[in-house]
């Protein structure tokens, strides 16, 4: 389990044959193998662990389901280790489990530093998402500031722009999108709720 605060800009190294290895070092000071980490909002098993990188494998389902197939040596990802019990939960419950990839419509200064992202998502996702609610975008836990037509928008403070690997996003760029798992359990319910015979 994680919450959507990025820890670390890493840099990918390796990204080849269903391996990732991402070059990287406040993340390493206590990951041990087998030890879950989030790459641009993907849970991941570290495995390989350097001094200065760690290695994940990619099963099929991954590279099918995130854009994780689509980088490249040199491109920098969003880092976050799992929530531990005696931390504070500053973002949002997030699984690291993508629902799925979203296009980047457009990502543009608005004054003072601040941000504005607009991204494309599938239109199955939209029943789960809500006007003010939570969104995990590549991994950062954001919040949705308006939601029409299958296109979310959210703000980009400074530091958050600073700190993540949005400030290299452009136009088309596929984005890992995770809705809220709150959302997923109530839309089951109430599908469950739904089905004549069934309380």
């Amino acid at each position: 389990m994680f919450t959507g605060i990025i820890e670390e800009l890493g840099t990918i190294t390796v990204q080849s044959d269903g391996k990732l290895s991402v070059r990287c070092s406040r993340v390493l000071s206590d990951l041990t193998l087998g030890a879950s980490i989030a790459v641009n909002g993907v849970c991941l098993t570290a495995v390989d662990i350097t001094p200065e990188c760690f290695s994940a494998d990619l099963a099929p389902e991954t590279l099918a389901r995130t854009n994780l197939g689509d980088l490249h040596p040199g491109d920098p990802v969003n880092l976050e280790r799992p929530l531990t019990l005696a931390a504070r939960l500053s973002g949002h419950i997030v699984q690291g489990h993508v629902d799925g990839t979203g296009t980047v419509d457009w990502l543009r200064e608005i004054h003072d530093g601040n941000w504005e992202l607009t991204v494309h998502i599938p239109a199955e996702l939209e029943p789960l998402l809500v006007y003010k609610g939570s969104i995990t975008l590549d991994g950062i836990s954001l919040t949705i500031a308006a939601l029409e037509r299958n296109r979310v928008k959210v703000a980009i403070i400074p530091h958050t722009y600073e700190a993540t690997n949005l400030r290299a996003r452009r136009a088309g760029d596929r984005i890992n999108v995770e809705c809220d798992v709150l959302a997923k359990h109530v839309a089951k319910l109430l599908e469950h709720m739904s089905i004549p015979g069934r309380v």
